[in-house]
């Protein structure tokens, strides 16, 4: 098939900011009667004030405002309920297969190593591609893009996470044979969010944002019904890049160019109803020769690759001659067209 063209522990990171986490010791087991009369807990009393807050909280809507390009997530507020929308984001998810069956006993510094490296690469590539927000888990990650040439970031940063997947696993089984089969699987989602800062007021290693709405949710979902080195769009992320020929059309090298390196995808995790199930799915990654070329370009803006016009006509012909993908399509535009009357 032709080509397309380090973890820190203790840390939540945020486009280039690393904020540290607090770890929380252990409590000793040689506690005084004293220490351990405070931490009980008002079983009661808790759950009286938490019922009276989703109460207050339901008894009036909050405020919602739109966000622009510019939004810095920490600067949301804690205390006010106000919620940001965002019209359109892209959320990238890379997921460590077998994650689990690393072993944290006997084999606990190989594991630890395993994720540190693998961890570690995913910042590296989201802050490269300018993620505007991160999350990183101990065995993987998501990404949130939004603003100007979301997509294009996102897609370089998907690619090449998948990209990075074959070196990373195959030095792992090089150097231990018997580890579990591992790499990254990528899923990447977009659509309207809902944002806001939740929280300790006052204690910043107790806040984060939460992101309300499909493209979190969905991008976990895509990434969970793709294998190792697999990476899988949803439907609206194709509709945005289908005629971009330097992400969907091959380089020279090899048997290229060729339409081939993408494939049609049911999603099966996404509801049956939904278009967005309708994806497609990655079979290549960044060539040696090609791909920084066609990386850069992708940055840049551009899009056509004059010599491929009769590869890409085929390729967005063969996608008219499916009815379900056409049914899921329609849909798809439709509802862009009412969120754009309701913005209106």
């Amino acid at each position: 098939m032709s080509p397309i063209g380090a973890a820190v522990p203790g840390f939540v990171v945020r486009g280039d900011v690393h904020t540290r986490c607090r770890v929380l010791e252990p409590k000793s087991k040689t506690l005084s009667a004293t220490e351990r009369v405070t931490t009980l807990v008002e079983l009661t009393g808790l759950l009286d004030e938490l019922s009276s807050t989703t109460k207050n909280e339901l008894s009036s809507m909050p405020e919602v405002v739109q966000g622009g390009d510019n939004l810095d997530i920490s600067k949301l507020p804690i205390v006010a309920r106000r919620w940001v929308r965002l019209s359109d984001v892209v959320v990238v998810v890379a997921d460590l297969k077998n994650s689990t069956q690393l072993g944290t006993g006997s084999k606990a510094a190989s594991t630890a190593s395993i994720y540190e490296s693998g961890t570690g690469a995913v910042v590296q590539i989201f802050n490269k591609f300018d993620a505007d927000f991160m999350q990183i888990q101990g065995d993987g990650g998501f990404a949130v893009f939004w603003g100007e040439s979301r997509y294009e970031r996102a897609l370089c940063a998907g690619v090449t996470i998948k990209t990075n997947s074959l070196d990373f696993s195959g030095q792992i089984e090089t150097k231990w044979p018997t580890k579990a089969e591992t790499g990254f699987k990528v899923g990447i989602a977009s659509g309207r969010v809902l944002v806001k800062r939740v929280g300790t007021p006052g204690d910043v290693n107790q806040q984060e944002p939460v992101w309300a709405g499909k493209p979190v949710n969905y991008a976990a979902k895509v990434a969970q019904c793709a294998n190792r080195h697999e990476l899988i769009v949803a439907g609206s992320v194709w509709d945005q890049i289908e005629t971009n020929d330097y992400l969907t059309i091959s380089c020279p090298c090899g048997d290229g160019p060729g339409s081939g390196i993408w494939g049609d995808f049911k999603i099966e995790k996404l509801p049956e109803d939904d278009p967005e199930r309708e994806g497609r799915i990655l079979y290549s990654g960044w060539c040696e020769n090609h791909g920084e070329e066609y990386c850069n370009a992708i940055l840049e803006g551009e899009k056509v690759r004059s010599e491929v016009k009769g590869l890409r006509d085929g390729m967005l012909r063969s996608q008219m001659e499916n009815a379900l993908r056409v049914k899921a399509r329609r849909e798809r535009d439709d509802r862009r067209n009412r969120l754009r009357g309701l913005r209106r």
